[in-house]
């Protein structure tokens, strides 16, 4: 069955705190979920705020291949004829094919918030829906707190969608607003409507309760055929229902269609491209779409996957545009090192007992509070010392760093020495922070013998407190994200002393990228025979 998505991101999504687009945000944001095939895009409130109103403005330049981009408002107030309304003509200026309204479904919001009767509340419903349909819009009407309504009175619950229908609203959609309705009582309510309403019913559900997807499938096995959400679960309070859990469960477990099996590959893609504009970190265990959603970390469950991928994957991560992944920690087990050994292209570079070493290895590490699958870098260094023990490129004779606080702001100096095959070599440098300065220093010292270890940045950094108890004399581990323009990695230190962690992270970064130079680049192996030991 064709079940049709309605992607209010850009409005309800804009509501959960933290969440903030820009117009030109907005647009591209439209713009990308109209590729992947949602059906109805709910823009914004036109007659609310200046930003929508442009956003409306501007949408009228842009083409869409299959979304209708709606409007969405109220029903007009109690005390303006319709066609005086100020926000209904808002909603007919943006010119969408497609207008959502919201309108009352409880009677406390009737006699509390509006402060009419139920036989006024019923005409605002109907006036509006009609005068919008008497413009050409397509209609779909929001039944706002209507699971609440239905508990406390369903005859009036009812009343308001019949108002609704019977003016013309194409959609109704039945909206459990402040998320606390549970499951079975959603399933039951909807069956009741199901059975008395004909044509396109919707659902509408929020996260309050932990079960708005839930709620969203309950209706949709009721026989609802319109679905709204957000994607990423964005939304006011705990959001609202995650889209994309939605639209791949339907696609992937009951058999319906909404995107498309062609179009569900781009599903992460689009929801983690919506988590970079709205500049949020992107949940890991996003079901579906998230980093974690098809890592794993237990050695067991890696060795079953390994030969069958579907004994830890309730599907396949292809399916939505994801990947595999398995995670290196004390938790590991030999089927874990084999999986990133193969990963990198090493798999039959070592030994049986050469991989329990490293494995034994990485397990004391991460006791020691080293976190290696967040490092994988770190990984691929310990890795390659294993493939080639005793190579060093340099060692460090000491390091020093000091910072200097005046009116005027900070300044960072640092001092190296380091020693390779060829001498000492020294630098002094100075930085935005000390971790800069002593990035800057390395790189000067190396670059002689190195030059190509120029291309490699530094892009993140991050610290975390490992023992919180202990105050500033805490355990740290600090880990460094970096890229040299083919590809990103992470390395992680960690000590008692910030400084001393950062610089153990720059330092295996540098060591891996040389190790990689080594085998991929002649001339830089045979920089590696005159500058190294042990080769």
């Amino acid at each position: 069955m064709k079940i049709f998505t309605f992607d209010t991101t850009l409005r309800d999504g804009t509501q959960g705190e933290a969440v903030s687009f820009s117009v030109d945000d907005k647009l591209v944001i439209a713009q990308k979920l109209d590729d992947l095939g949602i059906d109805y895009i709910e823009g914004g409130w036109p007659g609310s705020n200046p930003k929508d109103e442009d956003f409306f403005a501007r949408a009228k330049d842009i083409s869409l291949k299959h979304a209708k981009l709606t409007a969405f408002g109220s029903t007009r107030f109690a005390k303006n004829p319709v066609e005086q309304d100020r926000n209904v003509r808002k909603l007919l200026d943006a010119e969408t094919p497609v207008v959502s309204i919201f309108g009352k479904s409880w009677e406390l919001h009737t006699r509390r918030a509006l402060g009419v009767t139920e036989e006024e509340n019923l005409a605002l419903i109907s006036d509006t829906v009609h005068y919008l349909k008497e413009h050409g819009r397509e209609v779909v009407y929001d039944a706002e707190h209507f699971f609440d309504g239905y508990i406390a009175n369903p005859t009036f619950a009812l009343r308001t969608l019949e108002a609704a229908q019977k003016a013309g609203a194409d959609v109704l959609c039945l909206c459990d607003t402040n998320g606390g309705t549970i499951t079975g009582k959603l399933e039951e309510i909807a069956a009741e409507v199901r059975k008395r309403f004909d044509g396109v019913l919707g659902i509408h559900t929020h996260n309050d309760s932990d079960v708005a997807v839930a709620n969203a499938l309950a209706a949709i096995e009721q026989g609802f055929t319109h679905v709204q959400g957000c994607m990423n679960g964005y939304g006011e309070r705990c959001g609202n229902a995650n889209l994309s859990s939605i639209i791949a469960n339907l696609e992937l477990k009951l058999g319906h269609t909404t995107i498309g099996a062609e179009k569900l590959t781009a599903l992460t893609s689009v929801a983690r491209f919506i988590a970079e504009l709205a500049n949020l970190p992107m949940r890991r265990d996003q079901p579906y779409v998230g980093q974690s959603a098809f890592a794993h970390k237990g050695g067991v469950h890696v060795s079953a996957v390994m030969k069958d991928s579907a004994t830890y994957e309730h599907v396949a991560p292809a399916n939505v545009g994801n990947h595999q992944r398995v995670l290196v920690s004390d938790l590991s087990g030999r089927s874990n090192v084999l999986y990133k050994l193969e990963q990198h292209g090493l798999s039959d570079r070592l030994t049986e007992d050469a991989r329990k070493e490293l494995l034994e290895r990485i397990k004391q590490m991460e006791y020691e509070g080293y976190e290696l699958e967040a490092a994988e870098g770190t990984f691929e260094l310990l890795v390659r010392e294993a493939l080639h023990p005793g190579v060093r490129y340099f060692d460090v004779e000491g390091y020093e760093v000091s910072t200097k606080v005046s009116p005027a702001g900070s300044r960072s100096t640092a001092t190296v020495n380091l020693k390779a095959k060829d001498g000492i070599h020294s630098a002094t440098a100075t930085g935005h922070g000390p971790v800069n300065a002593l990035d800057v220093c390395l790189r000067k010292c190396l670059s002689s013998l190195y030059p190509r270890i120029a291309d490699v940045r530094l892009t993140d950094y991050k610290v975390r407190v490992l023992d919180t108890k202990k105050g500033t004399a805490a355990k740290v581990r600090v880990l460094v994200e970096w890229s040299d323009h083919r590809k990103s990695w992470s390395t992680v230190g960690v000590s008692d002393n910030v400084i001393e962690a950062s610089w153990c992270a720059l330092v295996d970064a540098i060591r891996l990228e040389l190790m990689r130079l080594t085998e991929q680049d002649d001339s830089v192996e045979r920089a590696v025979e005159d500058y190294c030991w042990g080769v």
